[in-house]
């Protein structure tokens, strides 16, 4: 079985990562979406929040698909987690060049922590290669409309969280 593990803090789930979802759903038997404790980075949702969004959001991609998606929190290095789902590949998005320079950085050192787990990139859809989740909530802290960029319900969220 090809296992798969796409990381990230998904804070909150956007369309872009959605995107990837799918896509990484040709490449693998099982996908595992690891959801990212990283205290450093702030979140604006809880842990539980975003695992029950990206939940959600997965349950409906494994629906079309017919796939199998786990969503999995994590705390420890991305190597340690993917050797613990038994992923043999990372799926990563990419976005832009500066996604790439960071990428082949971590590409090199989870390479030399265990050769054996491959890394994959993924390009986000044209349409959807501008979202981050980053300027999603800025956007959305502002004021602005970021249902171009989320689903209806994480839209709701960011609106109940927000003001």
């Amino acid at each position: 079985m090809r296992i798969g593990l796409y990381p990230g803090t998904f804070d909150p789930i956007t369309l872009g990562h959605v995107d990837i979802i799918q896509r990484a759903m040709v490449l693998v038997d099982r996908l595992v979406i690891g959801v990212a404790i990283n205290r450093d980075k702030g979140p604006l949702f809880n842990l539980e929040e975003r695992v029950a969004m990206v939940r959600a959001e997965c349950d409906q991609v494994a629906a079309r698909t017919g796939g199998e998606i786990l969503v999995h929190p994590f705390e420890n290095l991305l190597i340690d987690c993917a050797r613990d789902v038994g992923a043999g590949v990372i799926v990563r998005g990419l976005r832009a060049v500066a996604d790439f320079e960071y990428e082949f950085q971590m590409v090199g050192m989870n390479r030399a922590l265990d050769s054996s787990i491959e890394t994959v990139f993924l390009m986000a859809d044209a349409r959807r290669q501008a979202i981050a989740s980053k300027l999603v909530k800025e956007i959305a802290r502002l004021g602005g409309d970021v249902s171009k960029f989320v689903t209806p319900p994480v839209n709701e969220a960011l609106k109940q969280r927000l003001g």
